[in-house]
């Protein structure tokens, strides 16, 4: 079970991620705006605990953004494949053990 609490912390912190670097991209052309980015710790029982937190100079950069976004999604993306794997062995367990 622990896996499946990692896949799915996982995913909420890439989901974090996307939705800060949204924002960002939103609000490119507004003067004054603070880039908006998220920190990852290791949580104690496995995982990662995600917080958003705002930059202390102004300022976004288009490229940052796209490369936070594809690495984002990427981190989605495997963990949910560890999420689908797990899932897929336990349910071959529990057919092994009916």
């Amino acid at each position: 079970m622990i896996s499946l609490s990692t896949a799915l912390s996982g995913m909420s912190a890439a989901n974090e991620r996307l939705r800060a670097s949204a924002h960002n991209v939103a609000n490119l052309q507004t003067e004054g705006f603070k880039r908006e980015t998220v920190e990852l710790t290791s949580l104690a029982g496995g995982g990662v605990g995600a917080k958003s937190r705002t930059e202390e100079n102004p300022g976004v950069s288009e490229t940052t953004e796209m490369v936070e976004q594809k690495s984002a999604t990427y981190a989605f993306v495997a963990n949910l494949r560890v999420l689908q794997t797990q899932v897929r062995a336990e349910g071959a367990l529990l057919d092994i053990q009916a």
